[in-house]
């Protein structure tokens, strides 16, 4: 007896359901109406068509076993179920005697999945898009997916702005059931912004308004930027900014009313039309509190931020609601709510801004657990926490303990959570999630600059060698001027209270500048140890000892006078043991990009045993004062102080210098200061270097603080120790540059001009270097 006959089958194969199981429902109710069998004992189950699928998947999905009694309703449970698999096209049940014949038809498997014409994107990116749907080598072959994989091919394009896509499908069977699938892609033109429209505007100009849109229309620089390309998200964030900018300037009711994006008909220009309604500004009249505010309403009211009498700003009103979450969290109130409120009065033009308080309860952190750190050791980010387990919930801690876990440096990400301990109302747990990042370095390079010439380096660094958040980095360059070898490691954690150990071993030469080549220079072989010991979050004092012996080398004839007599006074080498002492306060908020912030340092250096002798100081005071809308003004001022004792005088190769990228712009590098009659450039004993730059965002990049440009004013010079410090003598010189943190380092590159200049100064406007600070 025949379950379903070969032409059923066939028409049922022929019949597309929406679903596989749809199908297997109808094919099997259809047999069933017309192919009723009488209940039977199973004495055997044979499977034929099978080519790759193993015959136990088929077992597997029947309802039914030898022995066991069957009939209609397992045979209609039988079929829905391997089509439910999705690996068969056609299901065919026979009963013979009492044998069930169970007859499949295989779908095709991908054999391999080619894209024709892609350039906009890698082959890799597609393959995810549409193995995401369905679409894979190795998968079964199923039409119904291929409009799905159009249709995310094309998604993908557009948000490429590339809106005339289109995409042409072939299907080419191969031996043993296979199929190869190709994608063949006419990705058109790109489709770029041509104009932007802001409607209802008054109190601003469209222009001023459109500068603040990351969506732009066509410039010299969107190839880079492209900025000129549509994006719903870009748009979206361009319309907040639109709304940041009016509820900063009193416009309370400010209102984006719609928006509308046209395509033109061959869809490669696009203009953007917004509506807006300003309303009327509004002054704000005063502040209230309301609430529980422990009985700290004064302590509250000093964090306020909001101006009574000036226009409502609504970035004061959101930095008012942060200090006081932030402050109630200090007192262990981890879900304190403050909700602004305002009371307008349309008529006068102003408003009260209201401030409700509800602190909740006061909770105590239980545990506090360290998340994806596979390698770092738990101890290394426990350290730098300084909210403790079974203490008050303290916000400021919690906040401070993630920044100094964020400034190791050994991770990409680094957030908490607080989490509510299930059965308990005062109880949390916080867990500290990080994302490690590789923070061994490998490198070959070479280098060039105006100063320095070819340099090649090569170094080796591990800054969290074993997880045990220690330093230990090989390092050797070489340039025109100075050739360093050094060997270093830093234990931050010398001490349980934070003592920081660093031990450096080096080698290095030096040849100053001179007129007269380069047949002399400075041989430096030695070690040190260093100690830091942090007093406060942002203070530490460093203290350590070294050894060095640094002799003169080359051909008396050719040497400067003043190498010259400082060796044939006190011999070609010298000996000295510094004792090192310093400090350093750093509350900026970048070390490479800062935008605010001060950053000091001390050191001074003294050695009272050896042939040396001498005092060498230097303080270095750096402010950064954020301007808006991406400016920033810097300032900068290096002192330095040398000075011999115990009869002797500064040694010479301790000489400052000054002249070039870090010090006076403009003028050669370490080409200024006193001058012997070889024309040799030796340095002096105390310098003065005064720094000033204006930081604006480079054009197109958008809020990328990595790429700026700059105007500076700088001014310095450097003496000798038996000359007075004479203010006339000061160099001075102004410029425009733009700075990079590119991926080989932060790179400057800067264009000066002299101000104040003396008759043999070298002069040199454009300077650039790649590792050059301030």
């Amino acid at each position: 007896m025949l379950l379903s006959s070969r032409s059923r089958a066939r028409a049922f194969h022929s019949f597309r359901q929406p679903t596989l199981i749809a199908a297997a429902i109808f094919a099997a109710l259809q047999s069933a109406a017309a192919w009723a069998v009488e209940p039977f004992t199973l004495s055997d189950i044979r499977v034929e068509g099978l080519q790759r699928t193993e015959a136990g998947t088929v077992f597997g999905s029947l309802p039914f076993r030898i022995g066991d009694t069957y009939n209609d309703e397992k045979g209609a449970a039988a079929l829905r179920s391997l089509f439910g698999t999705g690996l068969f096209s056609d299901v065919r049940i026979e009963v013979e005697g009492n044998v069930v014949v169970v007859v499949v038809q295989e779908r095709p498997i991908i054999s391999n999945v080619e894209f024709v014409g892609t350039k906009e994107f890698d082959k890799d990116v597609l393959t995810k898009a549409l193995r995401d749907v369905g679409i894979a080598d190795g998968r079964p072959f199923d039409k119904a997916l291929i409009d799905r994989a159009e249709q995310e091919l094309k998604r993908q394009y557009l948000a490429k702005s590339l809106y005339g896509a289109e995409v042409i499908t072939t299907i080419t069977p191969q031996e043993r059931n296979r199929v190869n699938v190709t994608f063949t892609v006419t990705e058109g033109g790109v489709a770029k912004i041509k104009d932007i429209r802001i409607v209802g505007n008054k109190a601003y100009s469209e222009g001023e308004l459109k500068d603040l849109f990351s969506l732009t229309t066509g410039g010299w620089l969107t190839w880079y930027t492209k900025s000129d390309r549509y994006s719903r998200a870009k748009l979206n964030a361009d319309l907040e900014s639109l709304r940041s900018f009016y509820l900063n300037r009193g416009y309370l009711e400010f209102a984006v009313e719609s928006t509308q994006v046209a395509i033109s008909p061959d869809k490669q220009d696009i203009t953007i039309t917004i509506n807006v309604r300003e309303g009327q500004p509004y002054v704000v009249t005063g502040v209230r509190l309301e609430g529980e505010y422990l009985g700290k309403e004064e302590e509250f009211k000093s964090l306020v931020t909001i101006d009574p009498g000036k226009a409502y700003r609504a970035e004061d009103v959101a930095e008012t609601v942060r200090k006081f979450t932030e402050r109630f969290g200090a007192f262990g109130y981890a879900f304190a709510r403050v909700e602004p409120r305002t009371d307008i009065d349309r008529a006068n033009g102003r408003v009260a801004v209201v401030l409700q308080a509800e602190p909740q309860r006061r909770v105590y952190v239980r545990r506090v657990n360290v998340a994806g750190n596979t390698r770092t050791r738990d101890e290394v980010v426990r350290r730098e926490f300084r909210q403790f387990e079974s203490s008050w919930y303290d916000g400021d801690k919690i906040r401070m303990s993630r920044d100094r876990v964020d400034r190791l440096g050994y991770f990409n990400e680094v957030n908490i959570e607080t989490n509510e301990v299930p059965g308990t109302t005062d109880q949390v747990d916080l867990t500290l999630n990080v994302v490690e990042k590789p923070t061994g370095n490998l490198m070959l390079g070479a280098g060039f600059s105006s100063a320095e010439k070819l340099t090649l380096t090569a170094s080796i660094k591990q800054d969290n060698i074993f997880g045990s958040g220690n330093y230990l980095g090989v390092e050797f360059n070489t340039s025109r001027y100075n050739r360093t070898f050094v060997v270093s490691t830093v234990d931050p954690y010398f001490t349980v209270d934070g003592v920081s150990r660093a031990l450096d071993f080096y080698y290095r030469t030096t040849q100053p500048l001179s007129s007269q080549g380069s047949d002399y220079k400075l041989v430096t072989p030695g070690a040190s140890i260093r100690f830091g010991v942090p007093f406060s979050e942002y203070d530490t004092v460093y203290f350590g000892v070294g050894a060095e012996s640094t002799e003169i080398r080359g051909d008396s004839d050719a040497m400067p006078n003043e190498y010259h007599a400082y060796r044939k006074a006190f011999g070609a080498r010298s000996l000295a043991v510094p004792f090192t002492l310093g400090w350093t306060r750093d509350d900026r908020d970048s070390a490479l990009v800062p935008t605010r912030g001060r950053y000091q340092r001390i050191n001074a250096e003294l050695s009272l045993v050896g042939d040396a002798r001498y005092l060498r100081s230097n303080y270095q005071f750096q402010q950064y004062i954020p301007l808006g809308r991406g400016f920033t003004f810097a300032f900068n001022t290096e002192l330095g102080y040398g000075k011999g004792l115990q009869g002797r005088p500064f040694p010479i190769f301790k000489n400052f210098y000054s002249g070039g990228l870090g010090t006076v712009r403009g003028f050669e590098q370490g080409s200024l200061g006193p001058v012997d009659a070889t024309g040799a450039y030796y340095g002096g004993s105390r310098r003065i270097n005064v720094n000033t730059e204006l930081y604006a965002p480079f054009p197109g990049s958008g809020a990328d603080r990595t790429l700026r440009l700059f105007a500076y004013v700088d001014a310095g010079n450097v003496f000798d120790e038996r000359d007075k410090v004479k203010l006339s003598e000061m160099r001075a010189s102004a410029g425009i540059g733009f700075s990079w943190v590119s991926p080989v380092g932060p790179l400057k590159l800067a264009y000066g001009v002299p101000l104040r200049k003396q008759p043999g100064d070298r002069i040199e406007r454009l300077q650039f270097q790649i590792g050059t600070a301030f």
